[in-house]
């Protein structure tokens, strides 16, 4: 929904991101979502999950970039900072 719809910004290797990420309407028997469509510096980033305590993303991405945008929905879900 686009009220669940919330804003990302950090710094990794020197560069600034800033985007937006839509949580997936679909949930865990936590209750939180399945995925994260994320938006970076006005590009799609991809879709994230979270499996087996890593997060994934659905397109080639390095592997830096993809914990840092996991961290950051961490943050916004869970207040967890690393």
């Amino acid at each position: 929904m686009e009220d669940d719809i919330f804003d990302i910004e950090f710094e990794s290797g020197g560069k600034k991101y800033k985007g937006w990420v839509n949580p997936s309407d679909k949930t865990d028997h936590n209750g939180l979502p399945n995925s994260f469509h994320v938006v970076l510096n006005d590009e799609s980033f991809g879709h994230l999950s979270f499996n087996n305590a890593t997060w994934t993303v659905s397109e080639e991405r390095p592997s830096v970039l993809v914990q840092e945008v996991g961290s950051a929905i961490e943050k916004y879900f869970f207040g967890i900072t690393k």
